[in-house]
């Protein structure tokens, strides 16, 4: 669908879906490899990537700082740089994207000059003060007036050296951007965690294996401590995974439906940390009385959809950090799985429990779900559609985040859509 309306109601597709699909690149490791490959010196090919508002946005930002990214196809960077970023003339505007504006937070330090780092309102809403402070305690100078973007920083031409500990409870995006900094250190850093809370780890694991990619050398001490010499990094060729998030729906699809989708990539093959919840939805409709998402947090919008359709309800624990996500994903899922039936989930403390309703399937509950400008919020609850009549997403093209052919997949799996309401 090359323009979207405003709303997207879904027809649910009475049969199931099978055919192959090949989901978009994997957003997580596209933006991390497009940092690193501006650090690097050299020509870097980046292939099997994403392309989508997020990772457009970080391209962007480094063309703004003096890398060259050509995009010779559709799935293809190539990212040359000279080892340094140089000072933007106009602030950095990265929209909603967490993982850029965290990374290039930190990477911003390295640069001789001023950078500032900004966003939309849904932005200016999400905490960067523990990552503000810890590159601050390397003594660069950097601020955030609100604990959120906008951020500022006067950097003095490398990362420094030493010892820098991070607060990682509300995201490992800060300890990843930390990590990739410092190979620009003026010599040997630590990164040290300060407690033993931490967003879903796997991440980190992303993170170590692309900056070994470009040659950096970086050691685990131990589970809270990394040590990264100062070696810069140097251009590579790159494959990049399919998106294990955006697999996510398409096993939800599945297991819905009874369908047979091939992603042509096993769910044990994918390194990201969102494939673990591939075990949890082929046991659907009788997934577990309780499912810990802090190491696949992404894919909790989708877990929580077809727990409404399980055999027995569902409480998912250790997602506070869904509260700082592009919107409240706790409270966005409750409200939105209560408006296709009352009393079908609801917040306890950071908790959420979906009641369950297996009798949802072939009812006609028309429903506009609001996605809170949230691409997550969108995906998930199209699977609703595929069981649920009248099921109307809002602004649908907020999944363009990073998936933008979220809805033509669906229409090739024979899901009918037409314009909503």
């Amino acid at each position: 669908m090359s323009v979207l309306p405003a709303a997207l109601t879904i027809v649910p597709p009475n049969h199931a879906l099978s055919g192959r699909v090949a989901p978009p690149g994997s957003k997580s490791i596209t933006n991390r490899a497009l940092l690193m490959a501006g650090l690097a010196v050299g020509t870097s090919q980046l292939s099997g990537a994403l392309k989508s508002k997020d990772t457009a946005l970080m391209a962007a930002a480094l063309k703004q700082m003096g890398v060259g990214v050509d995009e010779p196809d559709e799935t293809s960077f190539v990212v040359s740089g000279s080892g340094k970023l140089t000072a933007p003339d106009q602030a950095l505007f990265l929209g909603n994207a967490g993982t850029a504006v965290r990374f290039l937070t930190a990477a911003a330090a390295t640069i001789d000059g001023q950078v500032v780092i900004d966003g939309d309102e849904h932005m200016h809403r999400r905490p960067i003060a523990p990552l503000v402070a810890a590159i601050a305690s390397l003594g660069i100078d950097i601020n955030s007036a609100t604990g959120c973007p906008p951020v500022v920083v006067n950097g003095r031409g490398n990362f420094g050296s030493g010892r820098i500990e991070i607060d990682a409870g509300l995201s490992s995006q800060y300890v990843s951007a930390l990590l990739m900094a410092a190979p620009l250190g003026a010599g040997p850093i630590d990164v040290v965690l300060t407690g033993s809370d931490i967003g879903a780890r796997g991440y980190i694991d992303l993170t170590l294996a692309g900056m070994r990619s470009f040659g950096a050398l970086v050691e685990q001490v131990d589970a809270g401590r990394w040590r990264v010499e100062p070696t810069g990094y140097q251009a590579t060729a790159l494959a990049i995974e399919p998106d294990a998030s955006a697999a996510t729906y398409l096993w939800g699809a599945e297991a819905l439906t009874g369908g047979n989708i091939d992603l042509g990539i096993k769910a044990d093959a994918f390194t990201q940390p969102d494939a673990l919840s591939q075990a949890f939805i082929a046991q659907f409709p009788n997934m577990p009385a309780v499912i810990d998402g802090s190491q696949m947090q992404d894919a909790v919008p989708t877990l929580a959809v077809l727990a409404a359709f399980n055999n027995n309800p569902v409480r998912f624990v250790n997602i506070a950090n869904l509260r700082v996500k592009e919107c409240d994903r706790v409270a966005a899922l409750a409200n939105e799985l209560n408006r296709i039936r009352p009393g079908l989930a609801r917040e306890d403390g950071d908790d959420l429990i979906v009641a369950a309703d297996p009798g949802l399937s072939g009812q006609r509950l028309p429903t506009r779900i609001e996605t809170y400008a949230d691409h997550r919020i969108a995906m998930s609850f199209a699977l609703a559609g595929l069981k649920i009549g009248e099921i109307t997403i809002l602004d649908p093209a907020c999944t363009g985040k990073t998936y933008p052919g979220y809805w033509d997949m669906l229409s090739d799996l024979g899901v009918v859509l037409t314009p909503g309401q």
